[in-house]
Order: structure tokens, then C-alpha cells, then sequence
């Protein structure tokens, strides 16, 4: 089973915890109770909030148990390196707190919904009901620290590389800074920090690659020192727990140039000091480094202490150079392959019992295999036809060669030109059939034996006959005259109906230009050519209109001139006018001028100007009303606008 810890949801604190519970209770349930209701209902609303209260207390609690790992059931690997981390018995306390807190409350929510039954009044009851939240509330605190502990365990968990116990696996060991991490991160894609000094791998690291279509993983453990493993600490203890329980291939480095900082004797050492971890596991002697040193430079003592690591005949030396690369993937492709053969040995071997009979899933195979022999005893030989014998090796520069399909097409014009016929080689009884159509079958019966041989002439001769009548009318009826009035009608129509929508649009225009701009009433007013051509779409006509309302355009000058031209032998002396006549001919230059109104001089008058325009120019540019503007606001609602808000806080529950 793949364990991995990021699914783990994240453990609030005791306050969070108790915001969470407290604010969803109200949420989610009514809130509002009067005095003059029943005793049942009052009672009710508030047996309802107590269990409601504890139901999710207990609901967040039990998710925030189940979410993490119980001990007993995960692999003894993640199990020990929980308690190197966290410490195991730290862990089940923290998660017994938890537990203990869920049943204390479901007991208070038991014991105060038993009261409340007997609540004789509304007082009474929210007294009841504060009470069991407040003791509720009292055991959520008392859980600040073990949730502050798993939250601390989750977050490390969710760090921590996602290993696989049972897959195939080759675990990197040996003293730190002796060429760990260098190699796996050249056999695999893991992202391992790389440097000079000791100690800088502090944790498993795991890296992944495929070798003959079969994924691997590879875990760099950190370095390890020889000495008691009392005296281990939580670092050494993560590589002394992957060494014990994952059922994988060990390869053990050494460093034979003493760079690394510890002689090859101590490495010796350590070798034989955790080999009792090494039982049924696959072991490698990795030598690394060999670019500086290699095993033959050895002195002879030196060299036989080595030889002393390979006496069992279990272990076996490998060299290489993290450095210069060389011998590094001949030392991951032998020890993919030794234990790619012992884990197929053990399935093999998983597969007969003590006796050799064949069990397991090895038996179940073999009894799905039958192998089918010739009845009678009689022995089958293998032959090999005489035209496959003699059939000869094809040659592009033979003339005598079998022409391909290649060859056809390259004759014929090529690719895209050719192309190949797929029924030349039928085998039929009359060779003329190759290229027939393959028949059509309806209802049982081929279709090409019911169509006449003349069809096609006939048909052409009836299309004939139809053009003619259709060109002579025949075909025309009223039904046809009164779809193409009706055709017209609804056309006019169409155009009504756009010719509505457009001077509703234009009327939303201006309604819309109420808080924009002030549009001169130059631009508002309507010409006298679109007049014309509004009239001239609707059908009237428009030269007498057009006529009058040019003489009318003209003014007083026009009327004058015409005067002057009838009387042009009088004498030029003033006539006198009536009353009536003397007010058609007062034009309206002859109003007044209210720029000039109530300004003493030149000066005031632009400098009133001046402020005028000084004004207005911000709410022109934002496109505002003015003061100016006719705008009456709309009414506030009073109770929105008035009163005092009185003293008080505001979170209620």
C-alpha cells in the first residue's frame, strides 16, 4: 500500500475550533424565541441548539481522528519512522485527548438535554443551554496544545517524500559525504542538494526512474556514523529504519579516497556493525570515487579487509565515479537486474509448497495453459512449403524481379496520382467481374434487378416536360398571388416595426442624456432635410411644405424688400404704422440682452464670464449635472438615515 500524508486535513487551533462549531450552530439554526411561546417550544429550540452544538463538536473531532494514520494499521516501515520523528507515544496521547474530548461532550450534550426536558421557563432554559456550550467550550480549550502537536505532525507528514514499501526499490547507504546524493540525482529526476560537507542530507530523499520498462524507486538515506544505536540520533535513525523494513536492494558506498573525512577502516567498520539489517536483502559494495582511488591502489591489508566484506558471496563489488560518470549506470543496471531475478525467484518459489507441488498464483497459471498433442501418439514434423524454400531474396537491381505495388505506383505517376486497385486480385470465375459493383440488397433482394434499363431517359424526358409547364404557367394559381400580396403586407410591415424600434431608440437617447453633458439646443433641434426625406419615406409630398418654411426662414428682410419693390416710384418718406404693425415688424434682435443686464462696465460683465465658465468646467468634464441642472433627488428612506445607534457589540450568537 503507497501511504501518502498530503490528504490530511489541516487541524485548526482550540479558539478556531471553537469560532468553527459556535458560528456554524448559529448559522444553521434558528435564532429567535419569545417568552409567550409554548414551554414545549421553547424547550425544543433549545435541545435542538445543545445537540446540535455537540453533534459537530463530535463531527470535527472524529474527522480529525480518522484523518490521521492509526499505528497498528500502516506498514512497520512508516511506523517506525513516525516514532523517530514524533515519537509514538506523544502521537496516541495527542489522538487520546481528542477521543476523551468527544466523549466528555456527548456526555454534557446528554446530561443538559435531560434538564432542559424539565425547563419550567424561557430563562431557565437559556440558562441551561449557556451552560452546557460554556462547559463545551471549557473541554474545546483544554485541547490547545495536542491540536497545536498533530497540526505540527500533519504539516511535517505532507513534507515528507511519498515512499512505497512493497515496490522495487534500491536503498543508498554508507557514511556521510561519500557520493549519495551525487548519485541518485544523475540515475533518477529527485531534486537532491548537493555539497561538500557532511550531514547535508537530513532526511529520505526518493527519486524515481525506469529500467526495462519497469518503474524504480531509489532512496538516498542520511549519512550514518558508527556507534551504538542508543546513541543515534533522529537523522541516523531514519536510515536505520529504511535499512530494517524496506524489502529492498541495499548499496552500500565507501570512499576509498578518505575525502569524505573517515578512513576506509571506520567505513569497514560500520559496514559490519549494521549488517545484522542487511538479512535477505540484496547487498552491493558501491566503491565511489574510483577516479582518485581505485581498490587495486589499496595497501594488502587494506585490500583483504575489503575482500573479508565479500567472503559470504552475497555481496557484490561495484565501482564508479560520480564525478566522471563512469561505471554509473553499470552499477544501477546490475543492481536492477539481481533484483528484478530474486523478487521473480520468490514469486516462484511463493508458488510450490514444501512437497514441490505447484500452489498459488503460479499453480493457477499453469492450470489455464493446455498444450494440445496429435491423437493417436503420432508425431507431427515440421514442414516448410517448397515455394517458400525457393522464394528468392528481393533485389531493387534484379530485372528478373516480382513487380511490388512500389513499382506500379512510381510507373504510374507517383504518390497522390496512382491509384490502386483493390479488386485485381479476386478470384472469381469470370475474370470480367472484378470491377463490377457489389450489389445492393434491400428487404432481401438485390435492388439492381427492379430498375428499368430506359430509367435514365425517361427521367430526363419527364424533367422536360415539367420545365415547359412551369414556363407556360401551369403550374400558378390565386393561392400564389395571395401569398405574394400577403409576401408584400408582410414586408411594410417589417419596416414599421423597424422604424418604431428606431425612434424608441432615439427617445432612451435623450433620456439618457439627463446626467451627461448639456447638449447646445442647436444640436437637439431637427433639420429640415431629414424632415423631407421622413415625409418623402412615408409617401407625401413635400415642395409646398419645404416652400413655406424657406419664407418663413427669410424674416422681416424678405418682407421689406418685397415692399420696396412694389413702391419703388414712391417718395422716401416715412409712413406712419399702427400699433398692430409696428409689433410684427419688431424683430427679436430687439429683446433683451441679458448679458448686459445689471453689469456696470465691459470689465465686470467678463469677468462674471469668466467665473461662470470656471465653474461649470469640472462638472463638464466629469459629464455631471451642474447646479444649473433641473434635478429633483429621490426621497431617503427614514428609517435608514435617522436615530442614533446605540452602544453595544455586535458579534452576537
Amino acid at each position: 500500500m503507497k501511504t501518502t500524508w498530503k490528504d490530511i486535513p489541516v487541524v485548526p487551533t482550540s479558539q478556531e475550533f471553537l469560532d468553527i462549531v459556535l458560528s456554524r450552530t448559529q448559522r444553521r439554526l434558528p435564532t429567535q424565541i419569545r417568552a409567550g411561546f409554548k414551554i414545549s417550544r421553547i424547550r425544543a429550540f433549545y435541545t435542538r441548539k445543545v445537540k446540535y452544538t455537540a453533534e459537530t463538536f463530535t463531527e470535527r473531532l472524529s474527522a480529525t481522528l480518522e484523518a490521521f494514520p492509526r499505528l497498528q494499521d500502516i506498514h512497520p516501515f512508516h511506523r517506525d519512522l513516525l516514532n523517530t520523528l514524533y515519537d509514538a507515544d506523544h502521537f496516541r496521547i495527542a489522538l487520546g485527548q481528542l477521543s476523551t474530548a468527544k466523549s466528555l461532550i456527548e456526555a454534557v450534550a446528554r446530561d443538559y438535554v435531560r434538564l432542559l426536558k424539565y425547563g419550567q421557563s424561557l430563562f431557565q432554559c437559556k440558562q441551561l443551554k449557556r451552560a452546557a456550550l460554556g462547559r463545551m467550550a471549557t473541554i474545546c480549550k483544554r485541547l490547545k496544545d495536542p491540536l497545536v502537536y498533530l497540526e505540527q505532525v500533519r504539516q511535517h507528514l505532507g513534507r515528507l517524500p511519498s515512499i512505497d514499501p512493497n515496490t522495487r526499490t534500491l536503498l543508498i547507504c554508507g557514511y556521510p559525504n561519500v557520493g549519495k546524493s551525487s548519485f541518485l540525482k544523475n540515475i533518477s529526476r529527485a531534486d537532491v542538494d548537493i555539497q561538500p560537507y557532511a550531514f547535508t542530507t537530513k532526511s529520505l530523499f526518493v527519486g524515481h526512474f525506469d529500467y526495462k520498462m519497469l518503474r524504480f524507486q531509489a532512496i538516498d538515506t542520511p549519512g550514518i556514523l558508527d556507534h551504538p544505536l542508543e546513541e543515534m540520533n533522529t537523522i541516523e535513525m531514519q536510515s536505520i529504519t529504511a535499512i530494517a523494513h524496506l524489502r529492498s536492494a541495499i548499496l552500500y558506498f565507501m570512499d576509498l579516497s578518505e575525502q569524505c573525512g573517515y578512513s576506509v577502516s571506520a567505513q569497514i567498520d560500520l559496514f559490519h556493525s549494521i549488517r545484522p539489517l542487511f538479512a535477505n536483502k540484496l547487498v552491493f559494495v558501491v566503491v565511489n570515487k574510483i577516479d582518485v582511488m581505485r581498490p587495486e591502489d589499496l595497501d594488502a591489508e587494506t585490500q583483504e579487509k575489503l575482500q573479508g566484506m565479500l567472503k559470504s558471496g552475497e555481496v557484490e563489488l561495484l565501482q564508479l565515479s560520480c564525478t566522471t560518470t563512469e561505471g554509473l549506470m553499470n552499477v544501477r543496471n546490475a543492481a536492477c537486474d539481481r533484483l528484478l531475478a530474486v523478487r521473480n525467484a520468490e514469486k516462484l518459489k511463493a508458488g510450490t509448497n514444501s512437497s514441490g507441488e505447484v500452489t498459488g498464483r503460479l499453480g493457477d497459471l499453469l492450470r489455464r495453459i493446455h498444450v494440445a498433442q496429435p491423437m493417436g501418439g503420432a508425431t507431427r514434423e515440421v514442414f516448410i512449403p517448397e515455394a517458400a524454400m525457393n522464394k528468392m531474396k528481393y533485389d531493387k537491381s534484379d530485372p528478373n524481379r516480382p513487380k511490388l505495388e512500389r513499382d506500379i505506383e512510381e510507373e504510374n505517376g507517383g504518390a497522390g496520382v496512382y491509384n490502386i486497385n483493390l479488386h485485381k486480385n479476386y478470384i472469381l470465375d469470370d475474370p470480367e467481374w472484378k470491377d463490377d459493383r457489389v450489389p445492393e440488397v434491400f428487404d432481401g433482394k438485390n435492388v439492381y434487378d427492379f430498375i428499368d434499363p430506359d430509367i435514365e431517359a425517361k427521367l430526363a424526358a419527364l424533367e422536360e416536360e415539367e420545365e415547359k409547364l412551369e414556363a407556360e404557367g401551369y403550374y400558378d394559381s390565386e393561392e400564389d398571388l395571395e401569398d405574394a400580396e400577403e409576401a408584400e403586407t408582410r414586408y411594410k410591415a417589417e419596416l414599421i416595426r423597424e422604424k418604431r424600434q428606431l425612434i424608441r431608440n432615439e427617445a432612451k437617447m435623450r433620456k439618457s442624456l439627463k446626467n451627461r453633458a448639456v447638449i447646445p439646443r442647436t444640436a437637439k433641434a431637427k433639420k429640415l432635410s431629414q424632415m423631407e426625406s421622413h415625409l418623402d419615406s412615408l409617401g407625401y409630398d413635400t415642395t409646398s411644405l419645404a416652400a413655406r418654411a424657406r419664407s418663413q426662414s427669410r424674416g422681416r428682410s424678405v418682407l421689406r424688400g418685397r415692399s420696396e419693390a412694389t413702391d419703388g416710384d414712391a417718395m422716401d418718406i416715412d409712413t406712419p404704422k399702427s400699433a398692430s404693425e409696428r409689433a410684427k415688424s419688431r424683430g427679436r434682435s430687439q429683446s433683451t440682452n441679458r448679458r448686459d443686464d445689471g453689469v456696470t462696465n465691459e470689465a465686470a460683465r467678463t469677468k462674471a464670464e469668466r467665473l461662470a465658465k470656471l465653474s461649470q468646467k469640472k462638472m463638464n468634464r466629469m459629464a455631471r449635472q451642474g447646479e444649473a441642472d433641473r434635478h429633483t433627488t429621490g426621497a431617503l428612506t427614514k428609517h435608514l438615515v435617522t436615530g442614533k445607534r446605540g452602544m453595544g457589540k455586535t458579534n452576537r450568537r
